[in-house]
């Protein structure tokens, strides 16, 4: 199994400068290759102490330069957010400067104010991320930009530097709702999973999608890549103590960012499974709704870390896990302990895995 880690920048209710931030998150990162981990991923968010990643692609740029062989990974480039022909000719720059490591991930974003920001409709954002998407595709694998949609207008012109090698099998696209898994099966995109939602939803969104794929590539999808926030600890009641603090710090700010107690993604189009979604947390209770997402992580002594994830593998059949080790205000010399311990404990049992 391949193992990577995530960057979140998180700066919660502003406890520290971001510059702090910055300075504690780079020194996670660069902690990475040395203690095994194939992959880094960043993520971005603009505008809110969420996420604090406006240019993803600049930070794996930088981490480039300061490593030799990890993988370099985006979780996620929201493509309705960018021209898709400039995030072609990020992603080639990217490739040549680390030696072909780039990995490509995208996602059609969720946040009211990231979308009214940048003065755009969030009922585009289906649309704009499928030509978005498609363009991107074909550009990454031709080394031509073109095409001729609804939103997306672009006149045929080169990517310079040209891709050097195919991106096929390193593209892949977030997915919560069912609509968006059988869209990326379409668009032949890997499928990235976030855990926050059961199980057996997840099962039921892969089975269709890998047929659909199969369908519509005459191939079998590539194995999908799980997220984790993961919390890794000797004692198994700390680890319990601090996953419910920190993890649950964490889901507390998807609540804030995303609105999920406003009522407006129920009328938005193309938002409608996330409508259902704010009615179950309004069902449920806050609390309830927080300890499910915490009991769907990957947290707990080693041992109970690596059986979670196998847990989770027998259900996605994934072949990659991204543990985030920082995330909610989470003390940095905690962060930094328990990726340690995960990389010492279980990150060698996770590598000797043959594919799923």
């Amino acid at each position: 199994m391949h193992v990577g880690t995530s960057t979140f920048f998180q700066n919660r209710n502003q406890t520290r400068t971001d510059y702090e931030v910055y300075q504690n998150e780079l020194h996670l990162a660069d902690l990475a290759e040395p203690l095994g981990f194939e992959s880094i991923w960043g993520v971005e968010h603009h505008f809110t102490d969420y996420t604090m990643c406006p240019d993803v692609l600049q930070f794996l740029s930088y981490m480039a330069g300061r490593t030799e062989k990890v993988q370099l990974g985006s979780m996620v480039v929201v493509l309705p957010w960018h021209d898709p022909m400039r995030v072609a000719e990020q992603f080639s720059v990217l490739d040549h400067l680390s030696g072909g490591r780039a990995i490509v991930g995208v996602g059609r974003g969720l946040a009211r104010v990231e979308y009214d920001a940048f003065k755009l409709d969030m009922a585009e954002s289906r649309i704009r991320f499928s030509e978005s998407t498609q363009l991107l595709v074909r550009a990454l694998e031709e080394g031509v930009a073109e095409f001729d949609g609804e939103l997306i207008k672009q006149p045929r012109v080169d990517i310079r530097p040209k891709p050097f090698k195919s991106f096929k099998g390193r593209t892949y696209a977030a997915a919560v709702s069912p609509e968006s898994s059988v869209a990326l099966a379409e668009l032949g995109l890997g499928m990235l999973i976030i855990p926050q939602k059961p199980w057996k939803d997840v099962e039921t969104e892969l089975k269709a999608y890998r047929e659909i794929f199969q369908e519509m590539n005459g191939a079998a999808p590539p194995a999908p890549i799980v997220v984790g926030f993961t919390f890794c600890h000797e004692d198994e009641d700390k680890a319990r103590e601090m996953a419910a603090e920190y993890i649950g710090n964490y889901w507390g700010s998807v609540m804030d960012h995303y609105e999920f107690h406003s009522d407006h993604l129920k009328t938005t189009k193309g938002y409608e499974y996330y409508g259902k979604f704010t009615e179950k947390i309004e069902q449920l209770g806050d609390q309830d709704v927080k300890d499910f997402f915490v009991d769907l992580q990957v947290w707990g002594t080693p041992d109970q870390c690596y059986e979670k994830i196998m847990d989770i593998r027998g259900r996605t059949g994934h072949d990659s896990f991204l543990a985030a080790f920082s995330y909610g205000g989470l003390p940095y010399d905690e962060a930094e302990r328990s990726m340690r311990l995960f990389a010492k404990e279980v990150m060698p049992r996770l590598k000797k895995l043959p594919a799923a």
